[in-house]
């Protein structure tokens, strides 16, 4: 690169402000999605009572939210540097059932339960280095590589497990994960720690700063030094790293590793994604949206669930929130230009 390109200003990598870089509309769509979530709350208590504002409850939502916030977290990294990763609940299928496998728990029984963690979480890393590495440097578009991924994994797992759901069977596992210290879930504690760390990659490192310009506009990007095919690769690694940890957590839950794990996650964790203010688009995420996007879409299954209303009914309330969020992007995308 010469001299003169890396002195111009125009093209430096520009440091967000706040998280989201939607200026003052990131604390406005912050607000409004807990205004939402306090009036999901208010009908829940009404139309539940009790039961919905109990301590028990609010575990309940959490210990749900916990699988779909962890893989959002990874989403959200993925769809603001301007990609898309349809394949999130195969790798978290995958993982599961690879780090539940005989000889696994087997290493399990030998040398400690991390064995299955480091199992699952070396899978499904690796399955997103193969995301990534397919449409950074084999040009591959996000949508298709990540959907024969989908299709791959998922049937991988279904080899490997011979369609059979495999029971975990290392007492040491269960006992970690199924903890709850001071009352709280160990996967809940999970849960905060990887979206804490997540909105401080995002928005207090030099790799967030990167992602929101790879995603915002990757020839500047490119001309103002960052390895953009490079960064890529590790977007996508971050995200099939979540859903490792997620199959870990998802595995504790259930003790159990099966090929039909995380069916629909990725619709959900995209949903979630988007509702929270990242743009599909690219250039601008917010974990802390994605976080209140995730227990926004949780809150109202357990009010449905509370109150006996059909799946159907959840269904159609769900596509009705995900297209006013879109709406809603559009409307602050044409404000913005």
């Amino acid at each position: 690169m010469s001299a003169s390109l890396q002195n111009d200003p125009s093209l430096a990598v520009p440091a967000p402000a706040k998280e989201s870089r939607g200026g003052s509309l990131g604390p406005v769509r912050n607000l409004g999605l807990v205004i939402a979530l306090v009036i999901l709350c208010v009908v829940g208590i009404i139309t539940a009572g009790d039961r919905f504002a109990s301590t028990d409850n609010v575990v309940t939502i959490l210990r749900l939210a916990a699988v779909t916030g962890v893989v959002a977290v990874g989403m959200t990294f993925v769809i603001t540097g301007g990609g898309i990763d349809l394949s999130v609940g195969a790798i978290l299928a995958l993982a599961s059932v690879w780090a539940t496998t005989t000889g696994t728990q087997d290493m399990a029984d030998s040398i400690g339960w991390i064995a299955m963690v480091f199992s699952a979480l070396l899978v499904g890393t690796c399955a997103g280095v193969i995301n990534g590495v397919l449409i950074a440097y084999g040009k591959v578009v996000p949508f298709i590589a990540t959907l024969a991924m989908l299709a791959s994994a998922r049937g991988l797992a279904e080899v490997i497990a011979d369609r059979k759901t495999q029971i975990i069977r290392n007492q040491g596992f269960t006992d970690f994960f199924g903890a709850e210290p001071a009352g709280i879930p160990v996967i809940v504690i999970i849960f905060a720690v990887v979206t804490a760390a997540g909105w401080f990659l995002l928005n207090r490192t030099t790799f967030g700063r990167r992602t929101f310009a790879v995603g915002g506009n990757p020839e500047a990007a490119r001309l103002a030094g960052i390895k953009v095919q490079r960064h890529t690769v590790y977007l996508y690694a971050l995200s099939g790293l979540t859903c490792g940890i997620a199959a870990v957590m998802l595995m504790s839950r259930t003790t159990t590793g099966s090929s039909t794990h995380g069916t629909g996650l990725e619709l959900q964790t995209i949903a979630a994604v988007v509702i929270g203010g990242t743009l599909l688009s690219g250039g601008r995420g917010t974990v802390t949206g994605t976080l209140l996007g995730v227990v926004i879409f949780t809150t109202l299954t357990n009010v449905f669930t509370l109150n006996n209303l059909s799946t159907s009914t959840q269904a159609v309330a769900n596509g009705v929130i995900i297209v006013i969020a879109v709406l809603l992007q559009q409307q602050i995308a044409n404000r913005k230009t």
